[in-house]
């Protein structure tokens, strides 16, 4: 065990748990205002969701740049520590004086590494690819994906054949350490942030809308990556089960959400993402016949005129009504949806190339230390916890990329107080 204390003028720093925007965005803002930070991140890249989303909403942009920017800051700002591929065991102590005990993994490859890609070009084993959904598969040597950071390649040793060092023997930088262990450190500090961000909900649990056991059924997370350059099918959104350029697509609203089966809440931005999708796929194919199934269209605010402009296309259709079956057609592999049409009183078929359903968000709670209250959906409670704890971002409530930025802004905003709190008691 090893202990740290970093501190700006005497003070201890703010330990920040989940690298994503709202964990980068609480560790930039804090430490500009002149605070020490641990940013936490249990990858071994920052960025989380939003570094797989293809495009963010209503601007349409590819989200690259303005991580770019964040990378930029918290590389060239000393005052922010980064550990990556580590989580938080525990935390004790008191508001201003705890202590967090962190479980770092080993990522096998050092600082010198120059991004030579010789390891991976060596490296007999893969592994499924955790960037791409496991959509696809990389060498047991990989670099996560084009703007990681950190800069360098992860081994896998999970995944590597017993005693192989293939990719050491070919590192000329001598950048490879297949002798690294996990180690653990404890660190002191005033306060913590949880920033763990949020996980697509399992849409196999959804039993009538047939994903994992159609191969064209599938969700507006795979979706994003299928968009994509970097992603599996280098940005062609094709039906996963021949390869082919899909003619009609469906899209399932709520699939999960609003459901006391599921997820009776909200998630409140995949309506928005769907019709983001939408222009993806009329973007590469503009006589696809695209189909919204929806419960209530919900874009409140300045998403109000995105709504309007994706609607009217002229080969969209929008249909009020839940998604009652899924079914496949065995011999074309299409999948015929049978749904309810509120409108018009009646119930309708549809069949399609490809199907998307709009799964919900949920919290990445479950793994943080004990200590931080949650409610009743497993999100960070508002009012609720141990003094010095505080929450950022879809760990605490579903929320888009801006709405989690400032989110995230008045957690830092919070923690500093703690922190200068705790040094004018000190």
């Amino acid at each position: 065990m090893t202990d740290t204390d970093v501190g700006s003028h005497g003070s201890k720093p703010i330990l920040v748990i989940g690298g994503g925007i709202a964990g980068m965005t609480t560790a930039i803002e804090a430490a500009e205002a002149g605070c020490h930070v641990i940013l936490v991140e249990r990858l071994p890249y920052l960025g989380g969701r939003v570094a797989r989303s293809f495009k963010y909403f209503p601007k349409l942009c590819p989200p690259g740049c303005g991580l770019e920017i964040n990378l930029k800051r918290i590389k060239s700002n000393p005052r922010i520590q980064v550990l990556t591929q580590a989580t938080v065991d525990q935390i004790s102590g008191t508001p201003g004086d705890f202590t967090a005990s962190i479980a770092l993994s080993p990522r096998h490859v050092t600082d010198a590494c120059t991004l030579c890609d010789k390891c991976a070009e060596v490296c007999p084993a893969e592994r499924g690819d955790e960037y791409n959904l496991g959509l696809c598969r990389t060498k047991a040597a990989y670099l996560p994906h084009r703007l990681a950071f950190p800069a360098a390649y992860v081994i896998d040793r999970h995944a590597c054949p017993d005693g192989c060092t293939a990719c050491r023997d070919a590192c000329a930088y001598g950048a490879i350490d297949l002798t690294q262990q996990p180690v653990h450190q404890t660190v002191k500090v005033a306060a913590v942030v949880a920033a763990t961000g949020w996980a697509p909900y399992d849409a196999a649990k959804i039993d009538n809308l047939g994903f994992g056991r159609y191969p064209n059924v599938v969700t507006n997370v795979i979706m994003e990556r299928l968009a994509a350059p970097d992603g599996p099918t280098r940005g062609r959104i094709l039906r996963p089960s021949d390869g082919q350029a899909p003619s009609s697509v469906a899209f399932v609203q709520c699939a999960g959400s609003r459901d006391e089966n599921h997820l009776p809440y909200c998630s409140a931005v995949c309506c928005a993402a769907s019709l983001k999708q939408v222009t993806y796929l009329r973007e590469q194919y503009p006589d696809a016949a695209i189909t919204v199934f929806y419960i209530d269209i919900r874009t409140p605010g300045r998403l109000e005129d995105f709504f309007t402009t994706v609607a009217a296309d002229d080969r969209l259709t929008l249909v009020k009504g839940k998604v009652a079956q899924v079914e496949q057609d065995p011999e074309t592999r299409d999948l015929v949806v049978t749904a309810e049409d509120v409108q018009h009183g009646r119930k309708i078929t549809a069949r399609v190339n490809l199907l998307v359903l709009a799964t919900g968000i949920v919290p990445e709670t479950g793994s943080l230390p004990p200590g931080f209250a949650l409610d009743e959906f497993r999100f960070l409670a508002r009012s609720t916890g141990r003094p010095g704890f505080f929450g950022a971002g879809c760990a605490a409530r579903p929320e888009e990329v801006s709405a989690t930025v400032q989110d995230a802004t008045g957690a830092a905003l919070k923690a500093l107080q703690a922190v200068v709190r705790s040094a004018h008691h000190g």
